[in-house]
């Protein structure tokens, strides 16, 4: 089963749109706890209720080898029926992007990678040629420093019309999907570069971060981002559940935050389809 078949099922299954980011801080932690057990206790008060997990690498690396170890039975201990993306942004000229490749996909078994595009195609290559993974290319990120770059109006090709160049990196992972494992990873912060993107693509996986504490509208970002199906936006959140407590019930407190942003993005993935 590839990553797009895997997220398919799991969103089915478990009627959710909802991707739990495992970015463990452990200044925000209950004390006394170390990361793959918290990990571990998330996990199994949540696997119901998510269409994939995405742990952030920056995490577990700045925890040195230690953290690598909880990073691995971490992603060991999550269901195989449910989609691992690993959040790595990685972006290398080729030979480096076939190691970054091997680590994320053949060492810690990710199921899918946030891949940088910035040094164009050989950098990217590598990655895509995990047929049975998936490719989550950097488009229009959720940070406010995104402006930076992203929105500089840029020719596709020589002579051709001036476009953003979010638009064009979303050109540009349309025509190297010949895979069909690619996506693409658009913030909540602009839901109406969502909207475009969506429009433009309207089959590939979007993952979609920058709800919760980064302000996004869950509104827009699930009416914006779904596909005709109601699919393939996958909504993440990462403090909103995992520190939802910071007590010894705080796999309970994450279950409930988990149900209840389920039940949001439900209400409004319903409204969408419905056409109401």
């Amino acid at each position: 089963m590839n990553f797009r078949e895997k997220l398919t099922v799991a969103t089915r299954r478990n009627d959710s749109l909802l991707c739990v980011g495992l970015d463990p801080d452990p200044e925000r932690m209950p004390e006394n706890i170390g990361v793959f057990e918290f990990n571990r206790e998330i996990i199994d008060a949540t696997v119901d209720l998510v269409c994939a997990y995405k742990p952030n690498l920056a995490f577990y690396e700045s925890l040195g080898s230690d953290g690598l170890d909880a990073l691995k039975q971490t992603v060991e201990h999550i269901p195989a029926d449910v989609p691992v993306i690993l959040d790595a942004k990685r972006g290398d000229i080729g030979n480096t992007a076939r190691a970054y490749a091997r680590a994320l996909f053949d060492y810690l078994g990710g199921d899918a990678a946030t891949v940088n595009p910035y040094l164009g195609l050989d950098s990217v290559e590598p990655f895509i040629q995990y047929r049975d993974k998936g490719i989550f290319i950097l488009c229009r990120t959720s940070n406010a420093g995104a402006l930076d770059f992203q929105s500089l109006r840029c020719e596709a090709a020589p002579g051709t019309e001036l476009r953003p160049l979010f638009e064009i990196v979303a050109l540009k992972a349309k025509q190297w999907n010949t895979h069909g494992n690619i996506g693409l990873v658009v913030g909540a912060t602009y839901p109406e570069e969502l909207k475009l993107i969506r429009s433009t693509h309207p089959d590939m996986p979007i993952l979609i971060p920058g709800i919760g504490a980064q302000g996004g509208d869950l509104a827009s970002a699930v009416g914006y981002g779904i596909n005709g199906q109601g699919e393939m936006a996958i909504i993440n959140s990462s403090r909103q559940i995992l520190y939802a407590s910071r007590e010894s019930d705080f796999a309970e407190a994450a279950r409930r935050a988990a149900a209840g942003l389920r039940e949001q993005i439900n209400h409004y993935r319903t409204h969408h389809t419905s056409g109401l």
